[in-house]
């Protein structure tokens, strides 16, 4: 097998790929100058790091006009394996040999550090030699190491995640984040499209066809989003979860059952007088099953049914890392017709926006959770908080009956405990958080 190795004014990198394919691997290899027209019947071609021409406007940005890569272009489409290193890697960018783009790297910062990579597919050119689930060690230099990829790539899930998701069993998730605001600095689109991507290959977790369950660790960052030490808040996360769900099952069933087929549900609060309708419908209670903590009752309204006005005051609506404060909504015939927000306007409205289905109700739910008395800054924990509700815009369980569709799925909580109230077919069946006897 012959290498060629292609070397710009300012590749530094090319000796050490020349030395690794003739000496490591003991193959055949020469140099391929940016200007030659030929790649000299090579079998592979390596773009090495280092520098190039033109870098000073754009890493790559004239590199790519090179008379070498209409040749490596022809190459590449008839199926030729191509390796960019570093700024090759940029090179094949520009190029439009490969999608997306490289961004500046957050904060600025040039990384200079040793990374790990697991294999999970070997019937690549470049891993046919590894095991599945070998733990490879890699350095990484740059300053431009923030990919950003364009609307098509972020369309089209990994597969290997979609074959994980469609061929298991079970699904155990454990949430361990160390920064709860990473994310916030990405454009609702982007967001959903991630989700809208994602949202075939995970129907069978969402239906609940294959048992699941997602729990989170106790980080120093969830710690301080509910303002607690970190002590404080792993004592606070297993009282939350380690209840009598037996007991707390059977307590929410009575509620739960009133909600059953209702024709009407109006919730009642500050700045709130929203009716919609459990018609054909009933609610599942999640007494610690799957969604942890447990304790909350839910199921999908009539997508039609939503009629009023809700406002989300008490708490920030939490969403891709970002607070959205103060938002309000207004429903007609099931959809949203006018939201506001006292922050992240433009982004409440794009994620609103995403599609049309985002605009209508996937979701209603109850909490429940005696151990949950306070905002956490965490939707899994805050919709479950007792004495509240929570609106999911977007996506519905078609195990509940949902038929609403969307890339968007967001919870926002409601505090009914000062002078809230939820009335089931014109009873009152809570009032100010506490439930009706």
């Amino acid at each position: 097998m012959k290498f060629g190795i292609v070397v710009f004014p300012g590749s530094n990198c090319d000796e050490d790929a020349f030395h690794a394919a003739r000496d490591v691997f003991g193959q055949d290899a020469e140099y391929l100058w940016h200007k030659d027209a030929d790649l000299k019947g090579v079998d592979v071609v390596i773009l090495p790091g280092g520098f190039a021409h033109g870098d000073y406007l754009r890493t790559g940005a004239m590199a790519r006009f090179s008379p070498i890569m209409a040749p490596v272009r022809a190459f590449a489409e008839r199926g030729g394996p191509v390796l960019g290193i570093c700024n090759g890697f940029q090179i094949l960018l520009e190029a439009g040999l490969l999608p997306g783009a490289m961004l500046r790297n957050k904060g600025l910062k040039y990384r200079c550090e040793h990374i790990y990579l697991r294999v999970e597919q070997t019937d690549t050119p470049f891993t046919g030699l590894c095991s599945k689930g070998q733990v490879l060690k890699l350095p990484v230099a740059h300053g431009e190491g923030n990919y950003y990829a364009p609307p098509d790539v972020i369309a089209e899930p990994a597969a290997i995640d979609v074959h994980a998701f469609r061929t298991c069993d079970a699904v155990l998730a454990v949430s361990a984040p160390e920064n709860t605001r990473d994310g916030s600095d990405i454009a609702a689109d982007r967001l959903s499209g991630v989700q809208a991507a994602y949202r075939d290959a995970t129907a069978r977790i969402n239906d609940s066809e294959i048992p699941w369950v997602m729990c989170w660790y106790p980080t120093p960052a969830l710690a301080q989003d509910a303002g607690m030490t970190t002590p404080e808040f792993e004592n606070f996360l297993y009282g939350s979860c380690l209840l009598d769900w037996a007991a707390e099952r059977e307590r929410m069933q009575r509620y739960a059952d009133a909600f059953d087929g209702a024709e009407q549900v109006r919730i009642v609060g500050a700045g709130t007088d929203l009716t919609l309708s459990m018609s054909g419908r009933r609610m599942e209670v999640d007494a610690g099953g799957a969604n942890m903590p447990g304790g909350e009752f839910f199921g999908c309204p009539v997508e039609t049914s939503a009629d009023g006005t809700i406002a989300f005051s008490e708490f920030p609506a939490v969403w891709g890392g970002r607070d959205v404060k103060g938002v309000r909504l207004r429903f007609s015939d099931g959809r949203i017709v006018d939201a506001s927000a006292d922050t992240e306007l433009d982004f409440l409205i794009a994620t609103l926006d995403t599609d049309e289905g985002a605009r209508r109700l996937g979701e209603l739910g109850i909490g429940c959770n005696p151990a949950i008395t306070h905002y956490m800054r965490n939707t899994h924990f805050d919709e479950k908080m007792d004495g509240t509700v929570h609106l999911a815009v977007g996506h519905g369980f078609a195990d509940l009956g949902g038929t609403n569709e969307s890339a968007v799925h967001w919870d926002m909580v409601k505090d009914l405990r000062p002078g809230g109230r939820i009335e089931v077919n014109g009873t009152t069946v809570q009032q100010d958080g506490v439930w009706v006897k």
